[in-house]
C-alpha cells in the first residue's frame, strides 16, 4: 500500500502506519436508466497511469471506471507520457492525483508533467479537447501547479482542512456548493457532495466556481507532509480557506476544464478491517455519483 493512499484515508486519525488494505468495493453499483451513449460506442475517455498516479482505472478507480463505462464511455489507460498522436482521438483527458515522486513528500515539489507536455495538452485544449484536472493534498497540488498555471489556474501546494475535523460535505444549503452548469442540470440537480480532505486553488474570472472553501477551513503548507498530524503543530504555516476553490470548471478556447482538488470523492472503496466505505459508497455521499456523471457530460459537449 503507497504512501498516498495511506495519507489519503488516514490523514489526521493519528494513525502512525495503514492497519488494513484498501480495496475497490466491487458491489458499488450507481443505476444509470438512460446512458449517455449506446454501451461501448461513446467517446474514448483517456486516464492517466504515466505519471506516478496512485490510483489506476483497475485498481482503486475500477469503480469510477464501471460507473463511466455503465454511461456508454469508453475507458482507455495512458501508460506514456502526452502527446498530439496519443490524444488524436481523444474526447476527455484524465489525470487523477498526478505526483512527480511518490516517495518524497518534502519540499521541494516539481512538476509531474514535463514542459512539452503541457504545451501539447494546452494546444490541444485550446483546438477543443476537454480535460478533467483531479489534483489533492500535498505534494499533488505541487506536482500539478505548472500544468495548472497554464491555464491561468493557480493550485495551493498544501493540505485544506476543516477547523472543526468533522466530515466534509459541501452543499448549497451552507453555500459551499453553488449553483451552475453542473449543479443544476434538470432532474440531475446535485444538492451535496461528500469530500475527504484536498487542496484549494485561484481560478481565473473566466472560471465557474462548483465548490469552495470558507474560514471554516484552513490551509496548511509544511515542509514535509508527516508534519500533518494532530495536533498540527503551531510552527507550520497556514492559510485561511476563506476566497479558495476546491471544485471549478471553465471554457479555454475551444475546450473545456473541470478541476478539482480532492481526488476521495470520485472512487468507491472499503477501508481498514470494518470495511469503512469510502468516496461514492459512503452514505453521505448519495449524490456524489451523479455529480461525476455531470462533469462528464459538460466535459463531452
Amino acid at each position: 500500500m503507497n504512501r498516498f493512499i495511506s495519507s489519503l484515508f488516514l490523514l489526521l486519525v493519528g494513525t502512525a502506519q495503514l492497519s488494513a488494505q484498501q480495496i475497490a468495493d466491487e458491489q458499488f453499483h450507481y443505476p444509470i436508466t438512460d446512458p449517455r451513449h449506446r454501451i461501448g460506442d461513446g467517446p474514448i475517455l483517456l486516464f492517466d497511469e504515466a505519471h506516478n498516479n496512485p490510483v489506476t482505472l483497475r485498481g482503486a478507480y475500477a469503480p469510477f471506471s464501471d460507473l463511466l463505462q455503465a454511461d456508454g464511455y469508453r475507458l482507455q489507460s495512458a501508460k506514456e507520457k502526452i502527446s498530439y498522436d496519443q490524444l488524436k482521438e481523444v474526447k476527455i483527458y484524465i489525470s487523477i492525483n498526478a505526483l512527480y515522486n511518490l516517495e518524497n513528500w518534502n519540499l521541494p515539489t516539481y512538476s509531474a508533467f514535463t514542459d512539452q507536455e503541457i504545451e501539447t495538452l494546452r494546444q490541444w485544449v485550446s483546438d477543443g479537447g476537454s480535460l478533467f484536472l483531479v489534483t489533492d493534498h500535498m505534494p499533488c497540488g505541487g506536482s500539478v501547479q505548472t500544468l495548472g498555471e497554464a491555464f491561468g489556474i493557480h493550485i495551493v501546494n498544501g493540505f485544506a482542512l476543516p477547523k472543526n475535523g468533522r466530515p466534509e460535505i459541501f452543499s448549497k444549503h451552507r453555500e459551499t456548493l453553488l449553483s451552475n452548469e453542473i449543479t443544476t442540470v434538470p432532474g440531475k440537480e446535485i444538492d451535496s457532495i461528500m469530500c475527504w480532505s484536498g487542496t484549494g486553488f485561484i481560478v481565473p474570472t473566466t472560471a465557474y466556481i462548483i465548490s469552495l472553501l470558507n474560514e471554516e477551513y484552513e490551509i496548511f503548507l509544511p515542509n514535509d507532509a508527516d508534519q500533518i498530524k494532530r495536533p498540527i503543530p503551531d510552527n507550520i504555516p497556514r492559510l485561511s480557506g476563506k476566497g479558495f476553490a476546491n471544485g471549478a470548471y471553465l471554457r479555454f478556447g475551444k475546450g473545456r476544464i473541470v478541476i478539482f482538488g480532492d481526488g476521495a470523492p470520485f472512487s468507491a472503496q472499503l477501508h481498514g478491517i470494518k470495511s469503512e466505505k469510502r468516496g461514492m459508497n459512503h452514505p453521505s455521499a448519495y449524490q456524489n455519483a451523479q455529480f461525476l456523471l455531470n462533469i462528464v457530460h459538460w466535459l463531452d459537449q
